[in-house]
């Protein structure tokens, strides 16, 4: 089901803030930015996905600084990519005339020209003829640092302590105070390019004419065609799952193959609340999903190079929190300190705006079972583990053997002190059983009897404590009666047939207590406190784990209905925030790589039941 195309109106009236699913997202696979329908750009982090914004009006509409281009007339808008792309399209239709901006970042090699870290913004009238308007107004370092504005040699130079960006234009720019600002006219046919490059070092400001910006955007097609082409997918849901999977390649940062897992930070879980995280990192589980959708789909180069970051970046520890940190920079550091940038407002008055993550230490067992999976399908589709990746998969293996029962703060980083949970020991079984399973396939070395015996116990330690009779479901964790959507990994993971009748009455009730009309919240903060204030939306990766059990269960109708619905809940170009509130808006970081890659499995999977 394509998602319709979002037509509004454009200047008249406009509000100070769009909503979170009122943009569409593009990048050049070391950093991204944030387009809104209204054609401005609201969120870009120039060089690097976590490195300090210069337009963040999506968490502070007047201190955050924008790339306003539009229409200079009342008219409506449309947003779409243009087709196999991560190239977005925004249209404006106007009483004289149509136009159109065509955002990207041109995708490049490893030469110097990287560093460039290009952005374009193609104009062009299509019918009759058009005014536009443009204001660059960046902000630096999330609008803590200066900058000075100067016309140098055709470029509009903006300067600050860490960071300068150069703009050149195809028609005349301006200065205005901090800002830079133009107004041009095109005729039926016309067009007009505006570039902003990273500029210092050996990176000198360099034009773009019409005709350079055209082969970078013949090239940038050619480059996301020939990527997308190699999807082995040709299921009933082809256009959703090949957006999402261009989705995912938009999160990897190609110089070290990190996956972030969402390209921005502190949009709100709940609007006015403080659930306001930054997920511009590398969170080990999630990367190992992207992982495993990806080789789902035929992407095995995406495997090897996260793990060649594994191998290249991360380093086994010892302490309280495991060998693992549960997240890591994009390059590989280990210190993400959190901080809050007391003067921004937040995206519609959503304080604190937080960067940096403090759950950087926090012990969550279930990343071991992720990482292992994924490693279990690199070796079984991509490439057989090196025999250095083996060594340490045993360590990894050998350490969940003796700290599995350990309590912790699980898959949703809970900040209410660490508990036994059921999803945490589940993904403890998945680790040691799919190291047996790699060990039984390619004949490895492996301390099978240790390993079988803990894998054992784990299992009848779920199956005794984790199953509560009076509430005939399996639940969040040991000695409690709550509900958690986590566990509907069970069957996904083969840890339970998805038609024992212990799951069937499981499944049944997490769809009375936890799920609306497809969509499903991950637990209910009122019966199981997680130490943060106020409500949450539901979750879509639940929401898409739900579907992908229904199927397994045998529940094809249902399963089929309830993935149709949630297709409704995805923006005007099929992006999904982490969350969607009480009347359907998209809440949280903004797009979620985990819920495009649960998209993919719930579509494979479903595909699968309907035959």
């Amino acid at each position: 089901m394509a998602a319709a195309p979002s037509l509004r109106p454009c200047k008249a009236d406009a509000p100070r803030y769009l909503p979170i699913a009122e943009h569409g997202l593009i990048g050049d696979l070391r950093t991204s930015a944030l387009v809104g329908t209204n054609g401005t750009i609201d969120w870009y982090c120039p060089v690097r996905f976590d490195a300090p914004s210069v337009f963040a009006a999506i968490l502070d509409a007047d201190r955050g600084g924008s790339f306003e281009l539009a229409a200079d007339v009342p008219a409506r808008t449309k947003q779409f990519y243009f087709p196999d792309t991560n190239i977005l399209i925004t249209r404006f239709f106007a009483d004289d005339g149509v136009g159109e901006v065509q955002d990207f970042m041109p995708v490049v090699d490893d030469s110097r020209e990287a560093d460039r870290h290009r952005l374009i913004r193609r104009v062009l009238c299509v019918r009759g003829s058009l005014p536009f308007v443009a204001r660059i107004a960046p902000r630096f370092d999330y609008g803590r640092a200066s900058h000075t504005v100067r016309a140098q040699e055709g470029h509009t130079v903006f300067e600050s302590p860490g960071l300068s960006l150069a703009l050149t234009s195809s028609v005349t720019v301006e200065t205005d105070g901090q800002d830079a600002i133009a107004t041009f006219k095109l005729a039926e046919g016309e067009a007009a390019v505006f570039a902003l490059d990273r500029i210092g070092g050996t990176v000198q400001p360099r034009t773009c004419p019409l005709t350079e910006a055209e082969d970078l955007f013949d090239a940038t097609v050619r480059y996301w065609r020939r990527w997308i082409s190699q999807s082995r997918y040709r299921g009933r849901w082809r256009e959703m799952v090949h957006r999402s999977a261009l989705t995912l390649k938009l999160l990897t940062y190609a110089p070290t193959g990190a996956i972030v897992a969402a390209p921005t930070a502190s949009l709100p879980e709940q609007v006015g609340g403080e659930r306001n995280w930054d997920y511009r990192y590398v969170w080990i589980r999630d990367a190992a999903f992207c992982i495993y959708a990806l080789l789902r789909l035929g992407f095995t180069q995406e495997a090897e190079a996260f793990v060649r970051f594994l191998s290249e970046n991360v380093h086994l520890r010892k302490g309280p929190s495991g060998p693992l940190q549960i997240m890591y920079g994009i390059d590989g550091r280990s210190e993400l300190p959190e901080q809050e940038l007391r003067h921004l407002e937040g995206h519609l008055g959503s304080a604190p705006v937080r960067i940096g993550n403090a759950a950087v230490n926090q012990l969550q067992l279930d990343i071991y079972g992720a990482l292992v999976d994924s490693l279990y399908l690199y070796d079984k589709w991509g490439q057989p583990l090196a025999s250095e990746h083996w060594d340490t998969l045993c360590g990894l293996v050998d350490w969940v053997c003796e700290n599995w029962d350990q309590p912790d703060m699980s898959v949703w980083e809970t900040r209410a002190g660490p508990q036994r949970f059921l999803y945490s020991q589940l993904m403890c079984w998945v680790a040691i059983e799919r190291a047996m399973r790699i060990a039984r396939r390619r004949g490895l070395p492996a301390d099978m009897p240790r390993w079988s015996h803990a894998r054992d116990t784990i299992y009848r330690r779920i199956m005794e404590r984790g199953w509560s009779p009076k509430r005939r479901a399996f639940v969040q964790r040991e000695g409690e009666h709550v509900l958690d959507a986590s566990v509907l990994m069970m069957p996904l993971a083969k840890f339970i047939s998805p038609t024992d009748p212990k799951w069937l009455s499981t499944l049944d009730a997490l769809g009375e207590e936890l799920v609306s009309d497809s969509l499903v919240y991950r637990y209910d903060p009122r019966v199981s406190p997680d130490g943060l204030r106020g409500e949450e939306g539901t979750f879509s990766i639940c929401s898409f784990w739900y579907v992908e059990a229904l199927s397994r269960a045998g529940r094809v109708d249902d399963a089929r209905l309830a993935f149709e619905k949630m297709l409704t809940y995805a923006n005007h170009v099929g992006l999904y925030a982490e969350e969607i509130g009480r009347t359907g808006e998209q809440l949280g970081n903004f797009p979620q790589a985990f819920t495009h890659l649960a998209l993919i499995s719930a579509a494979f999977n479903l595909d699968k039941a309907l035959g």
